[in-house]
């Protein structure tokens, strides 16, 4: 089917005048933090059908998806909000004894490749990481107190920016169901439904950071997709 989204973005000027063909009438943008679970969630949805992309650098990338996780959604997900006004937003929450060690594991291996000036990571997830975390602001970006108020301060700012609003899902995949919730939010219906709840593959743990590279399915979109504007991005500015 052809995405309402698509429809959207034919109609803006600072969008791709391409023609792609979505499987659902809405993006789905996976808004939680690093190491809360998007690449299980990114693993779940194309298991489930739909093409995704963990990251997107390039307005071809997020037309491409049909559900996009991580950078920049965790940072931009205001500005997605008003480019994609029928959007579905995932907020991903981990209990903070669990998610700040692994994300000190994760910023030892990146805090390198994230340097404004000599980071080989791409600037969109620079920028992404720089505006949630304050790299560059901070003597240790991986102490633990720091971590903390940068996770409280990114769940409070998300909760009030979509509070009362049904477009809207915060989730925990450690929980019994959580897959099942989430492909009810997003609008996929599932055969073993109610008769089984469906948990979460559990992907990406302990130190292993590169499960969604490791893992090969056709559905999978490239960050880095080039379209009609090559590997532009969108214009805004946070």
């Amino acid at each position: 089917m052809t995405s309402k989204l698509t429809d959207f973005t034919k109609s803006s000027s600072t969008m791709s005048t391409s023609s792609v063909v979505n499987k659902l009438p809405h993006k789905i943008f996976i808004i939680g933090l690093p190491r809360t679970g998007t690449t299980s969630v990114s693993v779940a949805l194309l298991e489930h059908g739909l093409s995704v992309a963990h990251q997107a650098f390039t307005k071809q990338a997020f037309m491409l998806a049909d559900a996009v996780s991580d950078a920049p959604c965790f940072s931009d997900y205001q500005q997605l909000d008003k480019l994609f006004p029928t959007a579905r937003f995932v907020y991903l929450d981990r209990p903070l004894d669990k998610w700040i060690p692994s994300m000190q594991m994760l910023l030892g291996r990146m805090l390198v490749h994230l340097d404004k000036d000599a980071g080989r990571f791409h600037p969109i997830m620079k920028r992404s990481f720089e505006h949630c975390f304050k790299i560059s602001d901070v003597a240790e970006p991986a102490d633990a107190a720091h971590l903390r108020e940068c996770y409280l301060t990114h769940q409070q700012q998300v909760v009030a920016y979509f509070d009362g609003r049904d477009d809207f899902l915060s989730l925990d995949i450690s929980q019994t169901g959580g897959l099942t919730q989430l492909l009810e939010f997003v609008g996929i219906e599932t055969p073993l439904y109610p008769a089984k709840r469906l948990d979460f593959p559990r992907l990406n743990m302990g130190r292993n950071v590169a499960s969604w590279d490791e893992y090969k399915h056709s559905n999978k979109i490239s960050a880095n997709a080039s379209g009609p504007e090559r590997r532009r991005f969108f214009s805004y500015s946070l």
